[in-house]
C-alpha cells in the first residue's frame, strides 16, 4: 500500500532540504577556509538542522493556515465546526478548495430542494383546503337553511339532511384517504402478505364498479377468459384497493361507450404484471411525471365534478412501493391510458 503524505509535509520536507543544502554548502566553504572540521560533523549538523527545520516549518505553517482558515469558517459558518475539528489540519489548499466547493454545491442543492418542498407545501395546502371547503360549505349551507326555518317542512328537512349527509361522507372519505397516505409515507401501515388468486380480486372489483361504469356505458372486462387461478403474494386488501383506484380512475376519465380492459401477464423474475387499459381521453405528456402526487389533477374542473379525494393514484403508488414493486403509466392524449404494476407470483 502506497503511503501518501499530506502536501504540508511535502512542503516542510522540501523547505528543510533547501535549508540543509544551503547550510551544508555554507559550512563546507567555512570549514574549507577556517575550521577544518571532520566531514561527518558537518553532515550530522546539517541532518539535525534539517530535522529541526522540518518540525518547526510544519508546526508553524499548519498553525498559520489553521488559524486563518478557522477564522474564516467561524466568521461565515461555512462548515460544521465539529467536522472541522475532527479532521487533521492540512495546508493542502487544493483539498481545502475542493471541500469548500463541494460544500457550496451541497448547500445549493439543499436550498433548491427546500424551494421545491416549499412550493409543494403551498400547493398541497391549497389543494387540501380546496378539497375540504367544498363539502364543508355544502353541509354548512344545508344546516343553516334548516336552522333558518326550513326544518319545519318535513320534505325539505329530509332532503337537506340527506344532502348534508353526502357532504359529510365526502369529508370522511377525504380524511380516511389522507390518514392512509400519511401512514404509508411514514411507514406505519403494515403490509400483511398472503397467497391469493389475483383473478378473483380483479373480478370482484369489476363487479363492484359495474353499476358506476354503466352510467357512462363503459364496459369493464378482462382481455381474455382466465380459467386457471393466478396466485400472487401480497396484501390482498391493499392490492384490491389498488385495482379499485385504477379502475375508478379509468371510469372517471373514460369516454362514453368506452371500455376498461384488465390483463394479467407473466413478467420477469417470477412476477406477473397487471395492466388496466382504457380508451378514454388520455393524458398529455407533461402531466405524467406528476400523476402520482397528492391532489394532483389533470383536469381540475372535470375531475372535481366527478368526485373523489384526489389521492387515489398517490395511494396506489405508495402501496405498490411498499410491496417493493413497480408501477408504470403510458398514455396517448385522445386515445387512452395504460396503468400497470407488478406483483410477486406465488411459488
Amino acid at each position: 500500500m502506497t503511503l501518501k503524505f499530506k502536501k504540508s509535509y511535502k512542503f516542510a520536507i522540501k523547505s528543510s532540504f533547501y535549508i540543509a543544502l544551503f547550510s551544508f554548502g555554507l559550512l563546507a566553504i567555512v570549514n574549507y577556509f577556517l575550521l577544518q572540521l571532520p566531514l561527518y560533523y558537518i553532515v550530522l549538523f546539517v541532518f539535525s538542522l534539517s530535522v529541526f527545520s522540518f518540525f518547526v516549518l510544519q508546526y508553524r505553517v499548519e498553525n498559520f493556515i489553521y488559524k486563518g482558515v478557522k477564522k474564516i469558517y467561524d466568521d461565515v459558518s461555512l462548515l460544521d465546526n465539529t467536522d472541522f475539528r475532527n479532521q487533521p489540519i492540512t495546508t493542502d489548499m487544493a483539498t481545502l478548495t475542493s471541500e469548500v466547493q463541494k460544500f457550496a454545491r451541497d448547500k445549493k442543492m439543499e436550498i433548491e430542494s427546500l424551494k421545491v418542498r416549499e412550493e409543494y407545501r403551498r400547493e398541497f395546502l391549497g389543494n387540501v383546503s380546496h378539497e375540504l371547503k367544498t363539502p364543508l360549505f355544502t353541509v354548512q349551507g344545508y344546516l343553516l337553511t334548516l336552522l333558518d326555518g326550513a326544518m319545519d317542512d318535513k320534505n325539505i328537512r329530509k332532503k337537506y339532511l340527506q344532502r348534508a349527509e353526502k357532504g359529510v361522507e365526502r369529508l370522511v372519505y377525504i380524511v380516511n384517504d389522507l390518514d392512509m397516505i400519511t401512514k404509508l409515507e411514514l411507514d406505519t401501515l403494515g403490509i400483511e402478505t398472503s397467497e391469493f388468486n389475483i383473478v378473483d380480486v380483479i373480478q370482484n372489483v369489476l363487479d363492484l364498479l359495474e353499476m358506476r361504469a354503466s352510467k357512462k356505458n363503459i364496459l369493464l372486462t378482462f382481455d381474455m377468459k382466465y380459467v386457471r387461478p393466478i396466485k400472487v403474494v401480497a396484501d390482498l386488501e391493499k392490492i384490491q384497493q389498488v385495482v379499485t383506484n385504477l379502475v375508478e380512475n379509468s371510469i372517471k376519465y373514460g369516454k362514453e361507450n368506452g371500455t376498461t380492459e384488465v390483463s394479467i401477464e407473466d413478467f420477469v423474475n417470477n412476477k406477473v404484471i397487471i395492466k388496466v387499459i382504457d380508451n378514454g381521453e388520455g393524458i398529455e405528456n407533461h402531466h405524467i411525471p406528476r400523476l402520482f402526487e397528492r391532489f394532483y389533477r389533470v383536469d381540475k374542473s372535470g375531475a372535481r365534478s366527478e368526485g373523489g379525494s384526489g389521492l387515489g393514484l398517490a395511494i396506489v403508488k405508495h402501496i405498490i412501493e411498499r410491496h417493493n414493486e413497480k408501477i408504470n403509466v403510458e398514455s396517448e392524449f385522445g386515445k387512452g391510458s395504460e396503468f400497470s404494476f407488478t406483483l410477486e407470483k406465488a411459488k
